[in-house]
């Protein structure tokens, strides 16, 4: 299946590697790689978790060093000693998980370690938003970083990644927080940055989105490159066989589980913030819903409208200001996170790396995370590290956790190995209500159906489920109930069996309220039985709230 293209005889390619191969104590990551980018082009990578994208990359952005193989850019061959000399060379990388300092605001992590370009003042600041505004990336300089949620995150790494002058873009997993309007925006982004020369290396679990906008695909497998395809020659089915040698997974939940037994009735909840102007805001205004045994509730909206807050307030890890929570029958508003969890709360967070996981711990440890008083990982009032790395192995052969051992530390698996590890983790304790934020965020095709699958069992088994994902396939597919939430309120509700991605990703933007029903015909609107949300705000059109899209 290799690609009939060939590069323009008066034109080097922007990027060529070849014979890569890297290794780390007990796996090799990389093996005699090759991949050929040409300039002005979106090239897709794709590959299982661990199967060595995301290294190869860190290679070519001066983060590691190969230890076999060449590296060429433009021509020329290079050694890549550290980011510094890629970023000279014109490359830039936007990771996974982010590299901003929390405590800064956005204009001094862009230029942080930039100075030199435009200073730190009043010209830095034109610059961010002259390039904010060129590619609707919403960034305000004066935020902090510590007050932005996901979706706006990542938009200051791309931003950091244009001020720097890159001509080569590496995005990893750009699109795993964007509503489907905001990716098509970002696909424009991307035609009109190829448009200009420059280039993309794109990688992504989300075939079908690699098929809309990649000029070439590279699939690697087992730390290896298996084929190089046109999107117009191959398929969505045909790349995930050609990944992980099965078919594309669906989320689909075709039975009804759900019971009329209340597990988690939240009721009335109101949280107040103040923001990095002193300014005091509501986050969650009157927040009320039940999620019945054996349900899934999946609830939608653009990041940073109070998702997460209202997820940190059902497991206790924020107080506030009214409105009660309770579990299983029980009123649990005044007890501590370690009590909701002892008495069956499990908890998926949406940023594994800060919330989900002790990243310079072995994977052992990790299992114990949440949950040390809880066998096996203690007996009593003492720890059990022996029946605590037994789980583990168990974990670890149970989920398809990629490691050479539970003695690694958890830094060391690739992002979905990780996810797949706290996904067994918290389904270990048999929980009765499941919060899963973004529970299949960052991993390949065979781990998201393995999640699904295993979400649907304890499902069929009587487990609650708060499902928050900015995957609107998964919400649309695993939920047996949909609420919008916009500016901190509950505003829109919708069958996921007739609702459309499009018609959700519109009302996440505050565009509709009250019931949304799919129309058939040829309009395919949304049927909005309140035409104005109900804080009572002027719908907005736009994929991203006039701020920027964060509300938190």
């Amino acid at each position: 299946m290799k690609s009939s293209s060939s590069p323009p005889a008066d034109r080097a390619p922007a990027v060529e590697l070849q014979g890569i191969t890297k290794r780390f104590p007990g796996v090799v990551a990389n093996h005699d790689i090759d991949i050929t980018v040409q300039g002005g082009t979106v090239h897709a990578l794709v590959g299982e978790n661990g199967a060595g994208k995301s290294t190869l990359m860190k290679i070519l952005y001066g983060m590691q060093r190969p230890d076999e193989g060449t590296i060429t850019i433009a021509g020329e061959q290079v050694t890549l000693g550290s980011p510094g000399d890629a970023i000279e060379r014109g490359i830039g990388m936007v990771h996974q998980h982010f590299m901003l300092a929390d405590n800064l605001t956005v204009q001094e992590n862009v230029v942080l370690g930039a100075e030199r370009l435009h200073g730190i003042g009043a010209a830095a600041s034109r610059r961010i938003t002259e390039i904010s505004e060129t590619y609707g990336l919403g960034a305000r300089p004066g935020a902090l970083v510590e007050d932005l949620g996901v979706a706006d995150r990542q938009r200051v790494e791309i931003l950091k990644v244009l001020y720097r002058g890159a001509r080569t873009l590496i995005l990893d997993e750009p699109t795993a927080v964007l509503v489907p309007q905001e990716v098509d925006a970002l696909f424009d982004n991307l035609r009109d940055l190829k448009a200009e020369g420059l280039t993309v290396l794109f990688i992504s679990h989300k075939l079908g989105e690699v098929l809309s906008v990649a000029d070439d695909i590279t699939v690697i497998r087992r730390g290896t490159t298996v084929a190089s395809v046109r999107p117009a020659d191959t398929t969505a089915k045909q790349l995930a066989e050609l990944m992980v040698g099965s078919e594309l997974p669906s989320p689909e939940t075709r039975e009804s589980t759900v019971t009329d037994i209340p597990m988690l009735a939240v009721d009335d909840l109101h949280l107040s913030a103040v923001d990095s102007s002193g300014d005091v805001r509501t986050v969650l205004d009157g927040v009320s819903f039940t999620v019945h045994k054996g349900e899934v509730l999946g609830v939608a909206g653009v990041e940073g409208n109070g998702q997460a807050e209202l997820v940190e307030s059902v497991m206790g890890m924020r107080t506030t200001d009214g409105g009660s929570v309770t579990l299983d029958g029980a009123d649990i508003s005044a007890r501590s996170t370690r009590k909701r969890r002892e008495e069956g709360i499990g908890y998926i967070p949406e940023d594994r790396h800060r919330h989900g996981l002790l990243l310079d711990a072995p994977l052992w440890e990790n299992r114990m995370l949440g949950h040390v008083t809880e066998p096996p990982n203690s007996r009593g009032q003492i720890l059990d590290p022996k029946a605590a790395r037994t789980d583990t192995e168990r974990i670890v052969a149970d989920y398809d956790v990629r490691t050479p051992g539970i003695e690694v530390t958890a830094a060391s698996l690739s992002g979905g190995n990780q996810q797949k590890l706290i996904v067994g983790r918290e389904m270990s304790h048999q929980p009765k209500l499941l919060i899963a934020a973004h529970p299949t965020r960052g991993v390949d095709v065979g781990a998201q159906a393995q999640i699904w699958d295993q979400i649907r069992e304890a499902r069929r088994e009587g487990l609650a489920v708060l499902l928050i994902s900015a995957d609107l396939d998964e919400l649309i597919g695993l939920s047996d109930t949909l609420r919008v939430m916009y500016r901190g309120r509950l505003v829109a509700d919708a069958d996921p069996a007739t609702i459309t991605p499009e018609e959700l990703g519109s009302a996440m933007t505050g565009a509709a309220g009250g019931h949304l029903e799919h129309e058939s015909g040829d309009t395919g609107a949304l049927e909005d039985t309140d035409s104005t949300p109900e804080d009572g705000a002027t719908p907005d059109t736009d994929s991203t709230p006039e701020d920027g899209g964060d509300h938190r």
